[in-house]
């Protein structure tokens, strides 16, 4: 009954907002991409990966997001200051990305090199803000007392809390100064750190769905 009456919950504005938030930044990255021509064959291949990259993030944070938000209550305070923070993350997501891969051929060497260490640290903030409110919101959701999802499916949230908080713990491990200066096969190892919780979800959600769907299926 508690799942039948979430589901039927009318969509709250702020969610409705979410949703051209999401995709406003889809579109500022495909946007990026187009604007900002490529000098060489291989930044034809960079840019391709780069805009993936920032394609998957968002689509992923936005799968995940409206799962909770399809049944957790958006009236309190709390929640709504969390959705507001958490859309803003999400729109500094294209900005902070494209001034990693798309830096004008005008900008001297030494300044396009501070500018992409600046913009990966701020990025690796930005990650890590998104996934610990998801982790807050997942949290809110697991709390048994408060009824708000069944007990099977608090469980379910419970995991994912717990999840969100080793991601964004890892993330924000990769802030250091360090993961910016160590180089894998060329790429600065901060950027294998983010690929971390987008394998999570896609592997998870491939091998075991209800725990990313947050879903649990019934046999008819």
């Amino acid at each position: 009954m508690q799942r039948e009456a979430a589901e039927k919950r009318p969509r709250a504005r702020i969610e409705t907002l979410a949703d051209l938030i999401f995709g406003l930044s889809l579109s500022v990255g495909s946007v990026a991409a187009i604007a900002s021509s490529p000098t060489t064959p291989a930044e034809i291949g960079s840019h391709i990966l780069a805009f993936m990259f920032t394609f998957l993030l968002l689509i992923t944070a936005w799968l995940i997001y409206t799962g909770f938000m399809s049944v957790l209550p958006v009236e309190t305070r709390t929640i709504v200051f969390l959705n507001v923070a958490l859309l803003l993350l999400v729109t500094l997501i294209p900005y902070l990305l494209n001034s990693v891969e798309f830096i004008s051929p005008s900008v001297p060497a030494a300044d396009a090199s501070a500018i992409k260490d600046v913009a990966s640290l701020l990025f690796a903030l930005d990650f890590t803000g998104i996934l610990v409110i998801m982790a807050v919101f997942a949290h809110v959701l697991s709390l048994e007392e408060k009824k708000l999802v069944a007990p099977e499916l608090a469980r379910l949230f419970r995991n994912g809390r717990n999840r969100m908080v080793v991601l964004a713990a890892l993330t924000a491990v990769s802030i250091a100064p360090l993961f910016g200066q160590v180089l894998i096969l060329g790429v600065p190892a901060r950027l294998f750190l983010w690929y971390v919780p987008l394998i999570s979800y896609w592997v998870g959600r491939a091998v075991s769905p209800e725990s990313r769907t947050y879903k649990i299926s019934r046999a008819e």
